[in-house]
């Protein structure tokens, strides 16, 4: 696999094209190879029972001994979420900022890796070498915190890596994005800039982050007697430093709801990301002692999911909150492509409780709209275009974006994860595939279940299972007992007595017409069963269960 013009950078993306989520894409240059962001994706609705997917890092293990070390641009689970499984597998040292690397610290806290895992804080302006790279940290402005671009140093020449990005000039907390560097940087000659692509679809541009502010304001002073419930991502800080803001202002008390909203507030918080004025957060056992137009709550589940906060409360199972006529409940979130069903049932629970729902405009995107990315193109000037960060049209229309800026159709790479593009100063061609692919997490399990099981799964939860038992004497092959048949998930047996003594029959008959021809093979007497039970259920019930024959022999 090893390309004879060895002076070429090898950009390959192993996850995060495609899709929204699992971003990880490896730089490679000669002996050395890192590797930006390493994130996991949540589910397809087929993945039945799946907890969470991770990218396949095959690619990685086969050239360990190349890789210097994962450099993540910022704190989200689509571009972190899966660190504590890869470095397992491939321990090298980490490189971010502050609050990432608290936030990665907590994942590796969880999984008892904390003292085996090298990480090096990086603050914006500073660069790191890696082999042959050098890698230097932009500061950028996204719905996390400490978010940064990445300009990618290597002999070949310089890429550019925004990570997710918008342009906010007014950001709640920290500075506005350093498009000075970028310009900087853009003055050197880029060769490739790998540029967010979530937004690309949308014209003009993404909304300041502190006009949410103003929002939140406006809820607070036209509900001024009602107990107050915010829903919003656990990870977006700003969001929550707005909304402690209002409440501080309108004279509430605070409440943080949700396992991961209280895992990053109190990371953000040590580190000085978050300022919660005295007496303002109380714990949730203390609710009840204040008056509803006292409180509010912020909350976990703004995407309808089905074990956070405000689902188990709008289904009345919160063991702690239970919603009142007259609450007043905010959604700070738009729905993720996939999760619309869910979140609008939640709405409808809400709302049959009697809460006031509120979904309008108390949310802006984290992501930059096509004149933000027009603006990083034009101070960057790069020679080529690679969109990065989401699904196909999503790259489509960020590749549209560059074409209307001049950039050339041939300069413009719209990549599928595995690809392998190599780039010199005077070319770019996509020259070879490696593997990729997901990995699914249920439960402690990883990779343990793969297409089969999956398919399985889904063969169960269509369709039910029929299981036929019988047993066989050692010697004269004689049925001694059964066959009984048990049956889940495919009729009620109760009522359905006579298909059950039927299919009784007709694999006691199977079975004995092969017994009589002296056939004793098990596997053959299985699949005899299978067959004549299947025949029977489909022309009687137009259904296909699975079918598990047990034979026992005594």
């Amino acid at each position: 696999m090893r390309n004879l013009n060895n002076s070429k950078l090898r950009i390959i993306p192993l996850g995060g094209l495609e899709q929204i989520g699992m971003n990880i894409t490896a730089f490679e240059f000669e002996d050395s190879i890192i590797v930006v962001d390493c994130g996991l994706s949540f589910p397809e609705d087929d993945m039945l029972g799946i907890d969470l997917v991770i990218p396949d890092v095959s690619y990685l293990k086969e050239n360990i001994d190349k890789v210097k070390g994962f450099v993540i641009t910022h704190g989200h689970e689509d571009h972190i979420g899966a660190l504590p499984y890869v470095l397992k597998e491939i321990n090298v040292p980490i490189y971010a900022t502050k609050l990432t690397i608290g936030l990665i610290e907590h994942k590796l806290k969880e999984h008892n890796m904390l003292n085996h895992v090298k990480r090096k804080v990086i603050q914006h302006g500073q660069s790191i070498n890696l082999g042959a790279f050098r890698i230097e940290f932009i500061k950028t402005n996204h719905s996390i915190v400490d978010a940064s671009a990445l300009a990618i140093y290597s002999p070949a020449g310089i890429v550019v890596h925004t990570g997710d990005f918008k342009v906010d000039y007014t950001p709640v907390f920290g500075d506005a994005i350093d498009l000075q560097r970028f310009g900087e940087i853009g003055k050197k000659g880029v060769l490739a800039l790998m540029c967010d692509s979530t937004n690309a679809e949308r014209p003009g541009f993404t909304m300041s982050e502190r006009t949410v502010g103003k929002v939140f304001d406006g809820i607070m002073s036209d509900h001024k007697d009602s107990r107050i419930i915010i829903a919003t991502f656990a990870s977006n800080v700003d969001r929550v430093q707005q909304i402690i803001n209002s409440a501080y202002k309108y004279g509430r008390k605070v409440v943080i709801e949700g396992r991961s909203m209280v895992n990053v507030i109190s990371t953000a918080s040590e580190l000085g990301y978050l300022s919660i004025p005295d007496k303002t957060l109380i714990d949730i056992e203390q609710m009840k002692n204040y008056p509803d137009d006292q409180v509010v709550l912020i909350t976990t589940g703004s995407q309808g999911e089905s074990m956070a906060a405000l689902s188990r409360i709008a289904a009345n199972i919160h063991k702690k909150v239970q919603i009142k006529p007259g609450d007043t409940v905010v959604f700070s979130s738009k729905a993720i492509p996939g999760n619309e069903k869910a979140v609008s049932r939640v709405i409808n629970e809400l709302s049959m409780k009697g809460a006031n729902v509120i979904f309008q405009d108390a949310h802006v995107s984290g992501h930059a709209c096509q004149e933000e990315i027009k603006l990083i193109y034009s101070l960057v000037r790069p020679k080529y275009a690679i969109p990065v960060h989401g699904e196909y049209r999503h790259l489509k229309a960020q590749a549209d974006v560059a074409l209307s800026l001049g950039i050339p159709k041939e300069n413009i790479f719209i990549m599928t994860s595995g690809d392998v593009l190599e780039l010199g100063g005077d070319s770019a061609k996509i020259v070879d595939h490696v593997h990729t692919g997901a990995i699914l997490v249920d439960g402690l399990g990883v990779g343990d279940v793969g297409n089969i099981v999956l398919r399985d799964r889904q063969h169960l939860a269509e369709d039910g299972i029929v299981i036929v038992v019988m047993t066989l004497e050692k010697h004269s092959n004689q049925i001694l007992a059964g066959p009984d048949i048990v049956s889940r998930g495919f009729v009620y047996v109760r009522e359905s007595e006579d298909l059950m003594e039927e299919a009784r029959n007709v694999v006691n008959d199977a079975v004995n017409d092969c017994l009589d021809r002296g056939i004793t093979d098990w596997g053959k007497l299985k699949n005899v069963t299978k067959d004549a039970l299947n025949d029977l259920i489909w022309k009687k019930t137009k259904r296909s269960p699975m079918i598990l024959p047990i034979i026992m022999e005594v």
